[in-house]
């Protein structure tokens, strides 16, 4: 019997060694804003933890934190030291593409809010510096639905590739009957927030 040779992975795919997570200003005075907020911040925690899982890189942004507060505990607590910003790209923590690019991530998976205001021209910025960019669409919202979807088919037509929580952490993971797949198992399956 001859030895089977797989196939070479797509460039469409991300993969844990290239791809960091950028957590954008999930800040507790906005997003209780946001409709269905408790299922985005637990798809935000549940890529941060599975980030963690498979060594992906991690960082936030927090928005004018003075005025609109820090970013959500639950999420606060897992990103470490969160720089602020004032302008809404998160181009302007340079810092953080800079150290991703030198060590080999050129994809950055967007979480956040909001998606037609601060996701939205950072897509644009990551774009425009070289970077590939994903949504995880369940884990990024807006205030009104409008601005919601029209943020995400603007940046798709951009280049912005769209995508889920579950399907981020399994193209990450690659494959099954590793120790960290069955920790990933275990994300995919918590039951979601009422």
């Amino acid at each position: 019997m001859s030895e089977s040779t797989p196939l070479t992975r797509s460039p469409e795919l991300m993969s844990a060694a290239d791809t960091g997570l950028l957590v954008v200003d999930v800040q507790g005075k906005l997003i209780t804003l946001v409709p269905g907020h408790p299922r985005i911040i637990w798809n935000i925690r549940r890529l941060l933890d599975g980030a963690k899982i498979l060594t992906v890189e991690a960082a936030g942004t927090e928005q004018y934190p003075k005025g609109l507060g820090p970013t959500v505990h639950e999420l606060r607590e897992r990103l470490g030291e969160i720089p602020a910003k004032t302008l809404f790209s998160c181009g302007e923590c340079g810092q953080i593409f800079r150290g991703w690019q030198e060590r080999g991530i050129f994809r950055v998976l967007l979480a956040g809010i909001e998606a037609h205001v601060c996701v939205q021209q950072t897509a644009f910025d990551l774009m425009a510096a070289g970077f590939r960019v994903y949504l995880a669409v369940d884990a990024i919202g807006a205030r009104f639905e409008i601005d919601y979807q029209t943020a995400l088919r603007r940046m798709e037509s951009a280049g912005a590739t769209l995508t889920t929580t579950e399907a981020a952490l399994f193209e990450w993971c690659e494959r099954s009957g590793t120790p960290q797949f069955k920790e990933i198992s275990r994300l995919v399956q918590e039951a979601p927030p009422e």
